[in-house]
């Protein structure tokens, strides 16, 4: 959101199919570009409750001189447009792909966390002309090796006709509930938890309709079996994974990555972080970043 948005970058918007989505770029004026013909950096947010670019900002400043930084809000999410539709994979593999094509346009390197990074492994199995490398955090379809995140019993409460709207309310749209998330279930150490990153978790969780994507995820509406894409995959990735990691954890990580040995160049671990290093501890996401995505 753009009162969230760090110093030196303005948003843009760009019509796709499901309404106007916002993404932030670097101004040319505060950050002079180092390289010719820098490779399109796009950053990726999860799709947990309260998601936005923010989840990134403090990671993409770093390369705003040297790379082509893009950071969308995806539909439904922050500032761009929130649909009343009930959301699928196949409609943020689309969304992804019109922001590749038309803002990106040329072979992007993508970074991405938690389910959205697992959509992003799909989307690179499909149109791998889009892609020059990945750099996922955490990538997960959250039904990986057939285990159904849909049978946990908040999942089936979550899908009770009327009770969804109740609990998105009481447990995702209020500043107490943030903070209790984000401390329980993301951070591994709440005291790196800053009233700042609650704040705009709070505004992309109380945006007009942000309910119908965030209970899509909650629902399982978005899971599926990242292990049955995961030989298919050509494009260079990097795994990175918060050593305490709730979700998806790193053993999960590396049965993901032994699946397809020859498309994972690294595996890295951050200590004593959980499912958002790169937020909970930006700078050694952003030198690993740094190592693995080239300038031009």
């Amino acid at each position: 959101m753009r009162q969230y948005q760090p110093a030196g970058f303005q948003q843009r918007s760009l019509e796709t199919p499901f309404g106007q989505m916002v993404y932030s770029v670097p101004d040319s004026a505060f950050y002079p570009q180092a390289v010719s013909e820098p490779t399109p950096l796009v950053f990726l947010h999860s799709l947990g409750g309260g998601s936005s670019a923010y989840e990134w900002s403090k990671v993409y400043p770093g390369f705003a001189s040297t790379h082509r930084v893009i950071a969308p809000d995806l539909i439904g999410w922050g500032d761009s447009a929130h649909p009343k539709i009930r959301y699928y994979p196949q409609d943020y593999l689309a969304i992804i792909q019109t922001l590749l094509e038309n803002v990106a346009v040329t072979p992007a390197w993508v970074v991405a966390s938690s389910l959205t990074a697992g959509l992003t492994i799909r989307l690179a199995i499909q149109q791998p002309q889009l892609f020059r490398g990945l750099f996922l955090v955490s990538p997960s379809g959250y039904r990986d090796f057939s285990e159904d995140y849909r049978q946990e019993t908040s999942s089936q409460l979550i899908r009770l006709p009327g009770f969804d709207q109740l609990i998105y309310t009481v447990g995702a749209a209020n500043e107490w509930a943030v903070r209790n998330f984000l401390e329980q279930f993301l951070f591994a150490d709440a005291s790196r938890l800053t009233d700042e990153i609650v704040a705009a978790y709070l505004a992309s969780a109380v945006k007009p309709n942000a309910e119908y994507s965030a209970l899509a995820s909650l629902r399982g509406d978005l899971c599926f079996d990242l292990a049955q894409y995961m030989e298919q995959l050509q494009t260079p990735t990097v795994f990175v994974w918060g050593s305490k990691s709730r979700f998806s954890r790193p053993q999960q990580g590396r049965r993901l990555a032994n699946l397809n040995p020859g498309a994972i160049a690294a595996f890295k671990v951050i200590p004593g972080t959980g499912v958002l290093p790169h937020l909970e501890t930006p700078a050694p996401v952003t030198g690993l970043l740094s190592c693995y995505a080239p300038k031009n």
